[in-house]
């Protein structure tokens, strides 16, 4: 596997309705606004998004679009912002995490604002992303973590062609101090999403 920086990675994505794209410093006043519409949702499952517990102001969404951006750069990660093609809104984020470019693996992730879900978007946007791991970096494995309680995100799963390969007992402590199950799905290159749309 050559070193990542030599990787050329698309810093935008289409697929039939969301463009995704990397991040890129002066977005933070959108990220701002779709955060601050979905916060109470978000944060049910902080273990998966720990960067939402933090207060959110509008220069700390500008800090996350910069680290992101940068992020993007080094290859620690690979995040993207997606946009509804029709009207240019922000709808949510979708990302390549915790790469392991020796295999190579990766773990694919997403959030949606509030007034975006139940509209197949978290699909969309995750077989997109799949489908270029698998065809761009030659994944041999993409991983798909969820909180177990995470049913919405349970569905996008298994409605996007991964299988529960196990749960992770106890995993995660979570703010109030409960203890939480993780679901460890995944799926491998010759593995194909069920035909029809998920959540």
């Amino acid at each position: 596997m050559p070193d990542p920086l030599l990787l050329d990675i698309p810093h935008s994505l289409l697929t039939p309705r969301l463009h995704l794209r990397t991040f890129r410093a002066g977005d933070g006043p959108r990220l701002y606004e779709a955060v601050a519409e979905s916060q109470a949702e978000l944060r049910r499952f902080l273990g998966h998004l720990p960067w939402v517990a933090e207060e959110l102001t509008q220069d700390s969404a500008e800090l996350r679009c910069r680290r992101c951006e940068a992020y993007f750069f080094s290859r620690a990660d690979l995040p993207y912002l997606a946009f509804e093609t029709a009207t240019g809104r922000l709808v949510g984020s979708f990302g390549l995490h915790r790469t392991d470019w020796q295999v190579p693996k990766t773990e694919v992730g997403y959030w949606l604002r509030t007034s975006a879900t139940g509209q197949g978007y978290a699909s969309e946007g995750v077989n997109a992303l799949v489908d270029w791991a698998f065809a761009g970096l030659t994944a041999q494995r993409v991983e798909l973590i969820t909180d177990e309680a995470n049913t919405a995100s349970r569905r996008v799963a298994e409605g996007c062609g991964f299988a529960l390969e196990g749960v992770l007992r106890h995993a995660q402590r979570a703010p109030d101090g409960s203890l939480r199950n993780t679901c460890v799905y995944a799926r491998l290159p010759g593995d194909k999403a069920p035909q029809g749309k998920a959540s």
